[in-house]
């Protein structure tokens, strides 16, 4: 008996910011969540309001939806992936903006690719590219570091090791901090950098409160607006 052709792990981008689908979201993205009826998610809740938000024929109650976050363990992560293997496609839906970037959908598409199971990306918002698009930082040679130590001595660590990173390599250094924590980010990065090295802070990318500014670090002190709870991304360059 033959082995049945295996699915198809699309991964889904979602919104950056609440109730702005219409603008950002493509149809191809609406279409292909339109016809599956397999997804995995990092919270349930949220990856339903958003596919019935962009695929409103989809009939909630009767998808099949697994949620995978940065706490599956690895049998659990194979185990979502049995259906693929079986032949169903399936869909995986982040908690914003591009799976598999700073997220735990990088683990499903690895394990995808470690069985054969072909990994499509569909087009959305990233808040990590569209920062950088808009910093006016180098853009050939660049560098994402995810989240820094929470610990302040790690974090301020941390940081300088990239501003040394960015010099000696002429290269773009990004990073995130969780919203409520931003305040303590840009506290850091004023006290602790170079009055000379530029930063870029995008925040609410997308989103009517969006905020984009490029400055030294001398030029932010006494500038700096509100960003606790908003959601982040800053990028430092030396020029």
């Amino acid at each position: 008996m033959s082995t049945p052709a295996k699915g198809t792990l699309f991964l889904i981008p979602t919104v950056l910011a609440e109730d702005t689908a219409q603008a950002v979201i493509c149809r191809q993205v609406a279409e292909v969540t339109a016809q599956l009826r397999y997804f995995l998610v990092e919270n349930a809740r949220t990856a339903r309001r958003y596919i019935k938000s962009i695929a409103p024929t989809q009939t909630i109650e009767e998808l099949q939806i697994t949620v995978i976050d940065k706490n599956s363990s690895d049998a659990e992560l194979t185990a979502a992936l049995k259906p693929l293997l079986a032949g169903q496609d399936a869909g995986v839906i982040s908690e914003a903006g591009c799976p598999g970037v700073a997220d735990p959908g990088a683990e499903l598409a690895r394990l995808a690719h470690q069985h054969g199971v072909k990994v499509v990306p569909l087009v959305g918002p990233s808040a990590i590219l569209m920062g950088l698009m808009a910093s006016g930082f180098n853009g050939q040679s660049f560098a994402f570091h995810g989240y820094l130590p929470i610990e302040k001595r790690d974090r301020i660590q941390a940081l300088k090791a990239l501003e040394k990173e960015m010099a000696q390599k002429d290269q773009t250094q990004i990073f995130m901090e969780t919203p409520y924590r931003n305040r303590q980010m840009v506290e850091d990065l004023l006290e602790h950098l170079s009055k000379d090295t530029k930063l870029c802070i995008a925040a609410s990318i997308t989103g009517p409160n969006e905020f984009i500014k490029t400055r030294r670090i001398a030029d932010w002190k006494g500038n700096v607006p509100d960003l606790h709870k908003q959601p982040a991304v800053f990028l430092i360059y030396k020029r």
